[in-house]
């Protein structure tokens, strides 16, 4: 059973809680895919609500929301520690990492990809603009801080089309 919210009701728990981790799920034909982000923000652009978040070229995940329109974040309110640390560490390529962290999935809302389960609030998101970094307009200090191996980020701001609470 969820309760819907609005989007902006749980903003700063969910920026208290995005450090220690939340789960981005995508999906493209067929295949389903989370991972660990620890950044991302929620606001208000384009007259909707947003959820941006960014995925590292190197990731599988990125091979997947590339080919897709929507994506989901799960914000575990409790710990979820064990699961989050593999799904931050290990890649959709080599395993199916919902199953090996012992998570499941329950289908979206509005969108076609899936929520994981027992997180306490889920966002369900359709991506509305997206943009690769352009290192050198950088700032040096994140440079060195966050790309020294030059893995870069593309941002993706999804509209958000549902907010709910797991209860």
């Amino acid at each position: 059973m969820s309760k819907d919210v609005l989007y902006s009701q749980y903003a700063d728990r969910v920026m208290e809680a995005l450090p220690k981790g939340a789960f981005l799920t995508t999906a493209h034909n067929g295949k389903v895919n989370t991972m660990t982000i620890g950044w991302g923000s929620i606001g208000r652009i384009w007259q909707k609500p947003i959820f941006m978040v960014l995925v590292r070229y190197s990731r599988f995940t990125y091979d997947l929301i590339e080919k897709s329109t929507e994506f989901t974040v799960s914000v575990p309110f409790k710990d979820m520690t064990e699961a989050l640390a593999l799904c931050g560490t290990k890649s959709g390529r080599d395993m199916d990492k919902i199953a090996v962290a012992g998570l499941s999935t329950t289908p979206g809302k509005k969108v076609s990809v899936p929520v994981i389960a027992g997180c306490n609030l889920h966002y369900e998101c359709k991506i509305v603009y997206k943009q690769a970094m352009t290192p050198d307009t950088l700032d040096s200090e994140y440079q060195k801080a966050c790309y020294a191996n030059g893995d870069y980020h593309t941002m993706y701001f999804g509209e958000i089309v549902a907010t709910y609470l797991d209860e």
